[in-house]
């Protein structure tokens, strides 16, 4: 599973106009499913982003982690992070996982992340989204977690 986790302010996802997910100050975490990831994966992802130490202690280090601040997580499927970019101009997908393996993924990790943490907010899987964030920092951090 590849995801890639951003330290905000504040961050909302909308769906025609609509807002379906919203958390203050936390990591916004794009998720994508490749084609060889499994059951496994999810909750090291989960884990891995509950424990990276992004937010800044009494002496400006980023030393804390999201639970240690009581910060939120907004969830939001990306396929796009599987892009391979190597050759021409046009990316190609071809390592992302099928709609339905990448659902069950996403879902796996979304309950896994309910389950560990109390504030968790989502986009809406397959939806056209607009993503609003105040980026912290900026802080983004690129996370793979490999088929086991």
């Amino acid at each position: 599973m590849l995801a890639l986790a951003q330290r905000v302010a504040e961050a909302r996802v909308e769906i025609a106009g609509r807002v379906v997910g919203r958390i203050g100050r936390g990591l916004l975490v794009f998720v994508c499913a490749e084609a060889a990831d499994t059951e496994a994966q999810a909750p090291k992802l989960v884990d891995k982003l509950l424990k990276l130490r992004v937010f800044a202690d009494a002496a400006g280090k980023m030393n804390l982690d999201v639970q240690t601040v009581h910060g939120g997580v907004l969830i939001v499927s990306q396929f796009t992070l599987a892009a391979d970019t190597r050759s021409g101009n046009r990316p190609s997908f071809s390592r992302a996982a099928t709609p339905v393996h990448a659902r069950r993924r996403y879902d796996q990790f979304v309950t896994c992340m309910k389950q560990r943490h109390g504030d968790v907010a989502c986009g809406e899987f397959g939806a056209d989204m607009q993503v609003h964030l105040i980026n912290d920092g900026p802080v983004t951090i690129p996370i793979e977690i490999g088929a086991l």
